[in-house]
Order: structure tokens, then C-alpha cells, then sequence
């Protein structure tokens, strides 16, 4: 049992997707509170603790997103966990698969954690492609399928094929608040993709985050909530948009 532990920690380790939550950094904290207190309220003003839980998930993949997104401001992810949860609430959250999936397509192909497992990060990819096209939300699954053929190292085009998968679940449709946060994520769009100098460093000591890979991570983003726009799925993105539209708004002001 303990070899097959360490066996497993050893295969994280190498892969580009888990990121450490270290409660000693306030934005951490804000991050874990913001959902709770976003979870709380939402329960409190009516909703099922199902739905309230789904707005906390929102909330928090909205603030985990914009990190992605734009690592060297902490301001943007501030702002995205509150927009994220007032949407929700107002709309009705999507399913947190797919912004969670989104979450993980942007954070490979940015390179945040650093150097990637191909065989690990390629099946996780495919499978949370897979996932959210049963689910019906094929919008969210171009974030993961896209990570899995532009990121460096994976290079694997294959998965996008799996975003045609037949639905087995009712999509999570648009909400008005939803679809106005990608619509003005999108307008901002030129400004979120325009390439811009990253200081931040990967998880993993020793590696540089790359500009370059940060900025495809943005375009990726934005053509994903283009589809979702287009095809009427936002709601299911809503966490997506938020941090969209909160970098766009600091590059705006920039």
C-alpha cells in the first residue's frame, strides 16, 4: 500500500495539473472563503444546498481561472470570484465539471505548474473532454481538447474529435448574466490575447512560466467563449467569463 502511495505522488508530481492551496497566503484564503461565504449566501437566499454548493464551485474556479489566466495579478482573480458567484446566483450555475475542465485545459497549456507528464496530463485531458461533451456542454470540452493539441510536449489532436461525443445529460443552456459576462469578455477579447511580459514563476522550482504559453492559454479562453456564446452554452463557462472579462478589465485600465 505505501509503495503504491508513493508511486502515486510521484506521478503527480509530474504532472501539470495539481496546484497546492497553501492557506499561509492571504489570497488563498480569500479564495477558500469567498466560495464558502458564496455558498452560504446562495443557500441562504433560497437555493438547494446542491445549487449553493454549484455556485461555491463556480466562485472558486472563477478566482483559480483568472490565476491562471494572468498569474502576476493578484487583482484579477479579486475580482472574478465575486462575479462569478453574483452571476451564479442570479442565473443559476452551470455544471461544475466544465468550468472545472476549463480550469484544467488552461492551466496545462499555460504551463503554470510546470513541465508536463505527457501519458498523465494527456489521458486527464481526453477524459475531461469526453466528460463534459456527455454531459452536452461541447463548448467547455474545446478548453481541454484544445490544451491536449496545442501544449507542448502532448501536441495531441485526437481528443477534439471526442467533443462530438453524443450527450447522455441535458446541457446547462445560457443565463442572461452568463452570457453578458462572455459577451464582454469577448469584447475585451484584443486586449486579454494581446501578448504581455510574465514575471511569475512555475510551481515547480527551477522552470520559467513562458509569456508565450500564458498568451495561447488566453486565446484558447477566448475561443472557447466564443463557442459557448455562439452555441448557447455559457452558463456552464460562467467561470470562464468572469476571469476573462476581469483580466481584459485590468488590461483595459493598463
Amino acid at each position: 500500500m505505501n509503495s503504491a502511495m508513493s508511486a502515486l505522488r510521484k506521478l503527480a508530481g509530474q504532472s501539470g495539473l495539481p496546484r497546492t492551496l497553501d492557506l499561509s497566503y492571504p489570497s488563498n484564503r480569500y479564495a477558500v472563503g469567498g466560495a464558502l461565504v458564496s455558498m452560504l449566501a446562495a443557500r441562504a437566499l433560497g437555493g438547494t444546498w446542491r445549487e449553493a454548493g454549484s455556485v461555491g464551485i463556480g466562485a472558486f474556479a472563477a478566482w483559480a481561472t483568472a490565476r491562471e489566466l494572468d498569474p502576476d495579478h493578484l487583482e484579477t482573480a479579486t475580482v472574478a470570484l465575486p462575479l462569478a458567484a453574483a452571476a451564479g446566483w442570479l442565473g443559476g450555475p452551470g455544471n461544475p465539471v466544465a468550468g472545472l475542465s476549463a480550469l484544467s485545459g488552461l492551466r496545462v497549456l499555460g504551463g503554470t505548474v510546470g513541465p508536463n507528464d505527457a501519458a498523465l496530463d494527456s489521458l486527464a485531458l481526453t477524459a475531461a473532454t469526453a466528460l463534459c461533451a456527455l454531459s452536452g456542454d461541447r463548448a467547455a470540452a474545446l478548453a481541454p481538447a484544445g490544451a491536449a493539441a496545442l501544449t507542448p510536449g502532448l501536441s495531441q489532436p485526437w481528443p477534439l474529435a471526442l467533443a462530438l461525443l453524443p450527450a447522455v445529460t441535458r446541457a446547462s443552456g445560457a443565463s442572461v448574466p452568463a452570457t453578458v459576462l462572455g459577451l464582454g469578455a469577448l469584447a475585451l477579447s484584443p486586449g486579454l490575447t494581446r501578448s504581455e511580459e510574465v514575471t511569475s514563476k512555475c510551481d515547480q522550482p527551477g522552470y520559467a512560466l513562458s509569456a508565450a504559453r500564458v498568451q495561447r492559454s488566453r486565446q484558447l479562453a477566448a475561443a472557447t467563449l466564443a463557442a459557448s456564446v455562439l452555441g448557447g452554452q455559457t452558463r456552464a463557462l460562467l467561470p470562464l467569463a468572469a476571469a476573462a472579462l476581469s483580466v481584459g478589465l485590468r488590461r483595459l485600465n493598463a
